[in-house]
C-alpha cells in the first residue's frame, strides 16, 4: 500500500516563498513519475508540475513556469515543490501523486492512482 503525506504549507504574503514536501511510503518509489496538483474553493484540480522517475524530466503548467521547482529525493522517498514570488491566485489546496503507471508521465489526473490528503496554501495579497 503506499501512502502520500503533504507537508509544508500555510499563509504566507503576495512575493513569498513555501517548499512543499510529499513523503511516500511502500516501495518503489523510484520508479514512478509523481506530480503536483491544487485544487481552489469552487475550481477542477489542475496539474501543476510533474517529475520523471529519475527527475531528469520535469513539466509546469503556464501559470506557474519560472516561478515552481519541482524536485525529488528518492533517497529519502520524498517529493518537492518550491514556490516562489506566490500570487493570491496560486491559493489552493495541494496535492502530490503517484503515477499509475512505472516510468511513464502525464498532466492528466487521471493518470495518478495514488493522491495525498491535501496541505492548504493561502497567499495573501
Amino acid at each position: 500500500q503506499v501512502q502520500l503525506v503533504e507537508s509544508g504549507g500555510g499563509l504566507v504574503q503576495a512575493g513569498g516563498s513555501l517548499r512543499l514536501s510529499c513523503a511516500a511510503s511502500g516501495r518503489a518509489f523510484s520508479i514512478y513519475s509523481m506530480g503536483w496538483f491544487r485544487q481552489a474553493p469552487g475550481k477542477e484540480r489542475e496539474f501543476v508540475a510533474a517529475i520523471s522517475w529519475s527527475g531528469g524530466s520535469t513539466s509546469y503548467a503556464d501559470s506557474v513556469k519560472g516561478r515552481f521547482t519541482i524536485s525529488r529525493d528518492n533517497a529519502k522517498n520524498t517529493l518537492y515543490l518550491q514556490m516562489s514570488t506566490l500570487k493570491p491566485e496560486d491559493t489552493a489546496v495541494y496535492y502530490c501523486a503517484r503515477n499509475r503507471r512505472a516510468y511513464s508521465e502525464t498532466k492528466i489526473p487521471g493518470g495518478y492512482d495514488y493522491w495525498g490528503q491535501g496541505t492548504q496554501v493561502t497567499v495573501s495579497s
